[in-house]
C-alpha cells in the first residue's frame, strides 16, 4: 500500500512511524478533557490566567525554531496554542516536528494574552491523540475590512455530501446548520410533549405498506419467507394506535420511497407524524401554524443560521384546491372529458400523460401549475376525494375532502386530514386505489385488511398531520437543496 501513497500521505505515515519510534502512542484511549475552546477564552480576565486542559484539532500550525504557535478547534470553537523549547523540554518539543494540521491533540497549560491582545494556552504538556494520515481540506482565512472571510477548501457539493465527515470538520457553518436541525427536532418533541402527545415507534419493515402514494423498497424474509417493504409512511399503523386508546400519538422517523432524486427529494427522509382523536384538519391547521413558530424559534436560536430564519404571519394563507387549479389553468379541469384533460396536461408540460391514471393526472397537473407560485405559508384545502383515500368527504360536498397540504416557497411541507374513520367507506377507497394498481399506477397502495378490521372495532374521529423534517428545516435555513440537511444522503456509488 505504502508505494501507491502519493508524497503527502506517504509523509504521515513516516511521521506516525517516527512517534512510534519515540515511545509515543499515536492514537489514545482517551483523555481527561477539563475546558472547552470557549470556556477557556472566557477564564482569562487579565495577563495572565489559571491552567486549563483542552482537546481538539489542530487547524493552523506556525513554527518558528525554538517556539511554535498553533490553532486548536473544537466543537465550540477554537484558541491559540503557544509552544516553547524551555517551556516543553527538548525531547517533548522535538516530537513537535511530527505534527500535522488535523492530528487531535490534547494540552495542558496556563492562559495568557499575546501583546495583539489573543487568549492563549502556554503549552506545558502536550499528548498526540489521533494521528491524522490524511490532510483535511482545510481553506484559508484573510481578513477584510475588518471580517474575517474563510475561503473554502472542500467546495465540490458532491464530495462535501459524501465525505460529511471531512466536510463538518472544516465547515464550522455546517455544524451549527446540524446542531439547528438538531434543536429543531427537540422543539417539535417538546411542543407534542406539552400538548399530551405520546411519542411511539411503529414497524419499518411492513408486510403491506400504506399512507401515502408512492413505490415501496422491497425485501424479502429469509426465516418467514415473505417478502416486506420499508414503511413509504407511518400513518396506519398510528391510527391504530389510537383505535387502541392512545389517543394522542406522534413519532419522527425515517421513511423510505423508491423515488428519484433531486433538489427536494431523498429516498430516504424524515417524516413527523402526529395524530389526536376528535380533532379535525381545522384543529390541524392551528397545531401546525403553533408548531412551525415553535421550530423557527429554535433555528433562530443558532445565532450562525438567525438571519435567515422567516417569521410567520397567523393565520396562514388558504386557497382551495379545486378553484386554485382552474385559475392557474384557465379552465374547469373538472369539465373537461378524459382527452381534453390529457391534452391540457400535455400542453403545460406533464410528462407521459398517457400514462397517468386520472387523479394522477390531476395531481402533477396542480404540481406544474399552482404549487411553484405558493411562495409564503400558504395552506390548500379540500383536496378531490380521488386524491385523498384516507380522508373523510368535506362537510356538504362529498366529493371533495377534509384535507389540506401546507407549501411554502413551491414545495409541499405538511399533509393532514380529517381522517376518515368509516371503515365500509375505507375498504371502497382500498379498492379503488387497488384497481388503480391493477391497472398499472405503482404507487397505489393495496387493501390493508389489518387495518380494516381495526377501524371496525371502532376508530374515534381524528385529525392527523404529516410534516416533512427535512423540507420543513430546508425552509427554516435558507438551504436549497435537500442534501444540505441531510447529515448522509443518498449518492450513487462512486
Amino acid at each position: 500500500m505504502t508505494d501507491e501513497l502519493n508524497f503527502v500521505l506517504q509523509a504521515r505515515r513516516e511521521k506516525l512511524e517516527a512517534l512510534e519510534a519515540a515511545g509515543v502512542a499515536p492514537y489514545a484511549y482517551g483523555f481527561d478533557r477539563q475546558h472547552s475552546a470557549v470556556e477557556a477564552q472566557s477564564l482569562l480576565s487579565g495577563e495572565e490566567g489559571a491552567p486549563v486542559t483542552l482537546a481538539g484539532r489542530i487547524v493552523a500550525w506556525r513554527s518558528h525554531g525554538k517556539t511554535t504557535f498553533a490553532h486548536l478547534a473544537d466543537s465550540t470553537g477554537k484558541i491559540q496554542l503557544y509552544f516553547k523549547k524551555d517551556q516543553l523540554g527538548e525531547k517533548m518539543y522535538s516530537l513537535l516536528s511530527h505534527f500535522d494540521l488535523g492530528d487531535i491533540i490534547g494540552v495542558h497549560g496556563p492562559l495568557f494574552r499575546t501583546r495583539t491582545g489573543e487568549v492563549t494556552v502556554r503549552v506545558d504538556r502536550v499528548e498526540i491523540l489521533a494521528k491524522s494520515l490524511r490532510p483535511l481540506p482545510f481553506g484559508k482565512e484573510e481578513e477584510v475590512n475588518g471580517h474575517v472571510v474563510r475561503h473554502s477548501g472542500f467546495a465540490d457539493p458532491e464530495q462535501r455530501y459524501r465525505q460529511r465527515y471531512a466536510d463538518l470538520a472544516v465547515h464550522p457553518e455546517v455544524r451549527a446548520l446540524f446542531v439547528a436541525r438538531s434543536r429543531m427536532t427537540r422543539a417539535i418533541r417538546t411542543f407534542l410533549d406539552e400538548l399530551d402527545f405520546l411519542e411511539v415507534e411503529t414497524p419499518i419493515l411492513q408486510p403491506l405498506y400504506g399512507g401515502a402514494a408512492a413505490r415501496p423498497f422491497t425485501t424479502v424474509h429469509n426465516a418467514l419467507d415473505m417478502p416486506l417493504y420499508l414503511r413509504i409512511a407511518d400513518e396506519l399503523y398510528l391510527k391504530r394506535l389510537v383505535v387502541g386508546g392512545l389517543e394522542r400519538v406522534y413519532e419522527i422517523g425515517h421513511d423510505f420511497r423508491n423515488e428519484g432524486i433531486d433538489r427536494t427529494h431523498n429516498p430516504e427522509f424524515t417524516m413527523l407524524e402526529f395524530y389526536q382523536a376528535y380533532a379535525d384538519y381545522t384543529g390541524m391547521m392551528d397545531l401546525v401554524e403553533q408548531l412551525l413558530e415553535r421550530t423557527a424559534e429554535a433555528v433562530r436560536s443558532v445565532p450562525e443560521l438567525a438571519a435567515n430564519v422567516p417569521t410567520f404571519n397567523r393565520p396562514f394563507q388558504r386557497i382551495e384546491w379545486i378553484p386554485s387549479l382552474n385559475a392557474a389553468a384557465g379552465v374547469d379541469v373538472t369539465s373537461l372529458d378524459d382527452a381534453s384533460l390529457r391534452a391540457l396536461a400535455t400542453r403545460i408540460g406533464v410528462e407521459k400523460p398517457e400514462a397517468l391514471s386520472h387523479p394522477k393526472l390531476l395531481d402533477e397537473m396542480f404540481q406544474a401549475l399552482v404549487e411553484p407560485k405558493l411562495i409564503v405559508p400558504t395552506f390548500v384545502v379540500d383536496y378531490p376525494v380521488e386524491l385523498s383515500p384516507l380522508a373523510k368527504p368535506k362537510r356538504g360536498n362529498p366529493k371533495l375532502t377534509e384535507r389540506f397540504e401546507l407549501f411554502a416557497n413551491g414545495k409541499e411541507m405538511a399533509n393532514a386530514f380529517s381522517e376518515l374513520n368509516d371503515p365500509l367507506d375505507q375498504r371502497r377507497r382500498f379498492e379503488a386505489q387497488a384497481k388503480l394498481r391493477a391497472a398499472g399506477d405503482e404507487e397505489a397502495p393495496g387493501v390493508d385488511e389489518d387495518y380494516l378490521r381495526a377501524m371496525e372495532y371502532g376508530m374515534p374521529p381524528m385529525g392527523g398531520a404529516g410534516i416533512g423534517i427535512d423540507r420543513l428545516f430546508m425552509y427554516l435555513s435558507g438551504a436549497t437543496n435537500i442534501r444540505d440537511v441531510i447529515l448522509f444522503p443518498t449518492m450513487r456509488p462512486e
